[in-house]
């Protein structure tokens, strides 16, 4: 795009059709037209743009009014009347955009499809997509405006301007949202890696990884349903699981107390008694009674009855004499 001499922002071609839009047919029916171009040029001329003196930019000019006289209508008619009616869909990408708005009204005006103006017309697109973009987020409760528009690519200062906020508002919601970034890709590496297995394995995987529910859902596109399919089989396993180690605990404590005292033959009591008293002459404190008897493989009712209740030894010596 050219930018003129004028002091504004606007390209001349531009400019001369919002000044065309502003006159009636009869500013340039029969002997009126120089007129016409003559206040158009006087008008830019004003405007900071140097067209009354500049030979080309006034064959511009008349060429612009003679295609407003021979399409009988402004461009900028048919052109506000497509750019109103853009919504952000239609804008998502605003090359798209460009495109179709060309063909819609490019065939009547052929110039529009100029480079220069090609390009207007995309930049003028890629602020209705802005703006269209900021209405929505202004739209949305808490954090969700500032997160539409961070993923849609706005620029920092821009989105800072136009939603009002501080500076430490944004960085903080971009530092939530990088988190979330991270934690995407993060997920799409486990996916990744366990891309080959079945469908449960692949939830199991996830959910051992502390992957949210919400992820597993859209990242790995399941159901609900099976996550919690997989959650049960895995609190299955964990019951059962719990159930062994159990039952092995208990196993072993039975094993390291021993037999009952009705189970313990008459030889092997009269050994294990002569054993523990012999440890009780060698110490009275019940700790390291208890630690030497179990180094003696003495069983635990006995060891019960030494430390509680010694004298029934000789109650249980006799009974074993028989």
């Amino acid at each position: 795009m050219t930018i003129t001499d004028g002091p504004i922002n606007e390209p001349l071609w531009l400019a001369i059709e919002k000044r065309i839009l502003d006159l009636g047919a009869h500013d340039f029916s029969g002997d009126k037209t120089e007129s016409a171009v003559q206040l158009l040029a006087a008008a830019l001329d004003e405007g900071g743009f140097s067209v009354s003196k500049n030979a080309g930019h006034m064959l511009d000019l008349r060429g612009a009014l003679g295609a407003r006289i021979t399409v009988g209508r402004p461009l900028m008619e048919d052109l506000n009347k497509h750019l109103e009616a853009l919504t952000l869909e239609d804008v998502a990408s605003p090359h798209t955009a460009t495109v179709r708005l060309l063909d819609e009204v490019g065939g009547d005006w052929p110039k529009l499809r100029d480079s220069d103006r090609r390009g207007q017309v995309f930049r003028i697109i890629e602020e209705i997509r802005l703006d269209l973009m900021v209405e929505k987020a202004q739209s949305l409760d808490g954090d969700g405006g500032v997160r539409f528009l961070i993923g849609g690519g706005v620029a920092a200062e821009v989105i800072v301007g136009r939603m009002g906020i501080t500076q430490e508002e944004f960085d903080r919601v971009m530092a939530a949202v990088e988190a979330e970034r991270a934690e995407r890709a993060r997920v799409a590496e486990l996916l990744q890696a366990s891309e080959s297995k079945p469908e449960a394995e692949r939830i199991r995987h996830l959910i051992t990884s502390d992957v949210s529910d919400e992820l597993i859902v859209e990242m790995a596109e399941v159901g609900q349903s099976a996550i919690d399919d997989v959650k049960r089989a895995m609190e299955e396993e964990i019951a059962e699981k719990a159930r062994l180690a159990e039952e092995a605990a208990a196993k072993k404590a039975a094993m390291a107390a021993g037999p009952s005292l009705e189970d313990i033959p008459s030889d092997e009591m009269l050994e294990h008694i002569e054993a523990i008293r012999e440890i009780l002459e060698f110490s009275d404190a019940e700790a390291e009674i208890r630690v030497m008897c179990e180094q003696s493989s003495v069983p635990k009712d006995l060891v019960d009855i030494a430390v509680s209740d010694p004298d029934r030894l000789d109650e249980l010596e006799a009974q074993a004499e028989g």
